[in-house]
């Protein structure tokens, strides 16, 4: 069975999904492929490298949030896109 991640961990990642508007698990998968492309293996590395990859998402600028509405909205409005199989 897989341990219990760190719970600041957990928190870090949260508010980097929170932020690109993706899973929790998918933030925390974005964190630990980076953190394999850098060679990180530790945990206050890896909770680290989340804070440092939460301030840049903040410093983009990027409203995800508003961006992923404004794509569905587009899907909807798109004549071939099947809202019924």
């Amino acid at each position: 069975m897989a341990a219990i991640p760190d719970r600041a961990y957990n928190a870090a990642c949260g508010h980097l999904a929170s932020q690109l508007g993706i899973s929790l698990a998918a933030a925390r998968r974005k964190v630990d492929i980076k953190a394999t492309q850098e060679g990180i293996t530790g945990a206050a590395a890896k909770l680290e490298l989340a804070n440092q990859l939460l301030s840049a998402a903040q410093a983009s600028g990027i409203d995800s949030h508003a961006l992923l509405t404004a794509q569905l909205g587009t899907v909807g409005n798109d004549e071939y896109f099947m809202t019924e199989d």
